[in-house]
């Protein structure tokens, strides 16, 4: 076989590799997609009976479900700042910081990483009743809290990891406070590994089930929601507001990567 006989055949099997992997991931949300147009009232949703958009009108009037994707936000969006606070402020004092303990508090960050969630669950659950906390809104945001804090500081330890303390010692030797340096130095040049913290926090916010199953009380999430819905199959409103939330996750990123945001800093 010829040189660029070979070439060819590497090219063609790449793509063909390629579109597979790409089908493996994108498939499933393509399904979701389309089934939030379809006409079909039959369940499992499977056939394609027609395109519409009733679905998405009649999700306006599941006050259920949208009620259910609004905690889910609100819990999400607290837990990230409380997340992100802590952990930001828990990486730095352990960079700049030596004390007794600090190689085992730096171990004990994994286990809420590694450990099952089922296990965190129901030691949180434990907790909330021993302690007479009632399940609902505060709990949640308090579970998805404890487990979001440590990529918060994992993040920011990343980024700490190359941090010059020059700079530091300069603005203060400037006449700048430690306070002042912290807000006017040290947190601009950490903000990229506390937003990656925060957004992943976010993110497994959003995300979580088994968790939030064993802490929630009667709020329910939507993410808790939908796994009820799978009892009979999933209603076609469901997704109509996965895709919503798809839509607005594509506008997020083609922002983000488009530089829209520096570009009105700069």
């Amino acid at each position: 076989m010829s040189r660029q006989s070979k070439r060819g055949v590497k090219k063609v099997s790449s793509i063909i590799f390629c579109t597979l992997v790409y089908l493996f991931l994108f498939l499933p949300i393509i399904v979701i997609v389309v089934n939030s147009f379809n006409a079909t009232t039959s369940k499992p949703y499977l056939s394609w009976k027609g395109f519409t958009f009733d679905w998405y009108m009649k999700l306006f009037d599941n006050t259920a479900l949208l009620s259910s994707f609004g905690n889910t936000i609100l819990i999400a969006i607290c837990s990230t700042l409380l997340a992100t606070c802590i952990g930001t402020i828990a990486a730095v004092g352990m960079y700049k910081y030596k004390f007794k303990g600090k190689s085992a508090i730096d171990g004990l960050l994994y286990i809420p990483v590694v450990i099952p969630e089922i296990v965190l669950g129901i030691s949180l659950l434990t907790l909330f009743t021993n302690t007479h906390i009632p399940r609902g809104v505060l709990t949640l945001v308090l579970a998805h809290t404890t487990f979001s804090i440590p990529y918060v500081i994992f993040n920011v330890r990343a980024r700490l990891s190359g941090y010059d303390n020059s700079i530091e010692e300069a603005s203060m030797d400037l006449g700048a406070n430690r306070i002042k340096t912290f807000f006017n130095i040290t947190l601009p040049v950490l903000a990229p590994g506390i937003g990656g913290g925060a957004l992943l926090a976010f993110t497994l916010s959003i995300d979580d089930v088994i968790i939030s199953y064993f802490t929630n009380g009667q709020t329910k999430t939507y993410p808790l929601k939908v796994m009820e819905s799978i009892k009979s199959g999933v209603a076609p409103d469901v997704n109509a507001l996965s895709t919503l939330i798809l839509l607005g996750t594509v506008v997020l990123v083609i922002l983000t990567q488009s530089g829209i945001f520096t570009k009105n800093k700069q």
